[in-house]
């Protein structure tokens, strides 16, 4: 049942002089979850624009997203868009994975703002901040809704996941991919039981992920990897990353692309506070090793080097038009945390 909140989008002059809560939406109403979302609480909101637009001296890959959903139920432990809860005035832990924000107007506004005459028709990235997947998006469907206006639109996108709930929508997809380009990536860090049940406790089993890449691809709908994040000391073994490489190349990924951990501020905080209960030797050991946000560049090279070896070894001659040969790992120099973030869902 839907409860009108307190909150406020906008400064009032009875606020106190406190900063917005949301500063872009306007908040509806907070809903209980019920049944299946049991311990799940949705704030309801509605967007004034759904398509980011990042700034043209931002090194990402992608110009514009769309993210329907903040937080994650997923509860990655490592999740680098922990943070952006706290912009909104809530937590980045329990908070960031039990309450969160439905842009419910998301479908109706990106129609509206694919038929401007400004809009030129670019591509969009989903996936880029939480996931479209999430266990939300199976109440609400607005990944489903926002799949269908782009592929109507013939508008290119791309979509970066840990769900297998992506197949839900195989038949959108596929009729998209026959009129605009379009392009999936599943996160896959590991396929070892113990490190995925640690640290991806709401996500599907890495393998159903790996046989998710295998439909996909079948359906026509090009889909690669990313083996995202590899954790040093945990999912960097060469028996590790061979494992998963091999499976996603069996699978037919078109491309497998290794990314080491990265440890935003507050990020970093949370992670090792939550690995020091599961594995506090570890802990301590990548205390050390994270000094700053990433690794160095000859340790993201090391941590990479297996998955680029394995890739070389089984598909030693690229497919027309596919490049299969993961890029490099480093952060650009000059980048910031927040533009490799594309990599750490």
């Amino acid at each position: 049942m839907g409860q009108t909140t307190g909150f406020r989008w906008r400064l009032a002059e009875d606020d106190g002089g406190q900063p917005a809560l949301f500063a872009d939406e306007e908040t509806v109403e907070r809903h209980v979850g019920m049944g299946a979302y049991r311990g799940l609480q949705f704030l309801h909101v509605r967007a004034r624009r759904i398509i980011s637009t990042v700034p043209a001296r931002s090194r990402m890959p992608f110009r514009h997203t769309i993210n329907a959903y903040r937080g994650c139920s997923h509860a990655c432990t490592y999740c680098f868009a922990r943070p952006t809860h706290e912009y909104l005035g809530l937590g980045m832990g329990e908070d960031f994975e039990r309450t969160l924000v439905v842009k419910v107007n998301a479908v109706e506004r990106l129609r509206a703002e694919l038929g401007a005459s400004r809009w030129e028709g670019a591509t969009i990235a989903m996936g880029t901040n939480t996931d479209p997947y999430q266990r939300a998006e199976g109440k609400y469907h607005l990944t489903r809704g926002i799949i269908g206006v782009l592929g109507e639109a013939a508008n290119p996108f791309s979509i970066l996941t840990k769900s297998t709930l992506i197949l839900r929508d195989l038949s959108l997809l596929t009729a998209a991919a026959a009129r605009a380009e379009v392009r999936c990536n599943l996160s896959i860090g590991t396929l070892d039981p113990e490190v995925w049940a640690a640290t991806e406790p709401g996500t599907p089993h890495p393998r159903q992920r790996v046989e998710a890449v295998r439909r996909l691809n079948d359906a026509g709908v090009p889909t690669g990897v990313l083996v995202a994040p590899i954790i040093p000391g945990w999912s960097d073994s060469l028996a590790q990353l061979e494992e998963v490489t091999e499976a996603c190349l069996a699978a037919g990924a078109v491309s497998v692309s290794p990314v080491a951990l990265h440890l935003r501020p507050g990020v970093k905080e949370h992670f090792l506070a939550d690995l020091r209960m599961k594995n506090p030797r570890l802990a301590e050991q990548l205390a050390r090793r994270y000094r700053g946000a990433y690794l160095s560049r000859a340790e993201q090279d090391a941590v990479a080097a297996p998955v680029g070896r394995t890739v070389a070894r089984r598909r030693p001659v690229s497919p027309p038009g596919e490049r299969w040969h993961p890029p490099s790992t480093s952060r650009p120099a000059g980048a910031t945390p927040t533009q490799q973030l594309q990599f750490g869902a």
